[in-house]
């Protein structure tokens, strides 16, 4: 996960990905088939892993979206593997990773529609002020998070993209 992360889908080589693993080019086909079905498999776990900080109807809108920011601010300045690996896996692919391109576009837009279902049903019971849209909500969410990520990448540290979430928050509705 964190090889593909580090360099992309694309960027990432079958040597990288043997050298990360400890064992030969047969062994990485017998267990997992091929990079493409290796980078689903990182994909899922990543996804596991990312699932905590999903939106939670125990928290407000604002409690849950600063939970998620400020946690993103943290996690995506490590060295190696800097933002987001849902939107950095995929931002130089070529052709012959249009498939994994448009799965990467697909958990990136089921991402934004977990936060839409939940600023709606925040918005239902009266969290949320009425006038409130969710959807444009979600994509906010969503915008500064992947942001974050080009920032993260471009070598912004957690102070930096702690203080975008401050920003980010401050234009939450009250």
């Amino acid at each position: 996960m964190r090889v593909f992360w580090e360099k992309g889908y694309e960027g990432t080589s079958l040597s990288d990905l043997t050298a990360a693993l400890g064992i030969n080019r047969p062994s990485l086909y017998a267990t997992f088939g091929n990079k493409e079905e290796l980078f689903r498999k990182a994909c899922a776990r990543y996804l596991e892993a990312a699932a905590s900080l999903a939106p939670s109807a125990d928290l407000t809108p604002r409690e849950a979206v600063a939970r998620f920011l400020f946690a993103a601010a943290e996690a995506m300045v490590h060295e190696n593997h800097a933002g987001c690996m849902l939107v950095t896996s995929a931002l130089a692919t070529g052709d012959e990773a249009a498939p994994i391109r448009a799965e990467l576009c697909a958990a990136r837009r089921q991402s934004q529609e977990s936060w839409r279902e939940f600023f709606a049903a925040a918005k239902a019971d009266g969290r949320l002020p009425q006038e409130s849209n969710p959807e444009d909500l979600a994509r906010f969410v969503m915008t500064v998070a992947y942001g974050m990520t080009v920032q993260a990448r471009s070598g912004a540290t957690s102070e930096e993209l702690t203080r975008v979430a401050e920003l980010a928050l401050s234009a939450w509705p009250q």
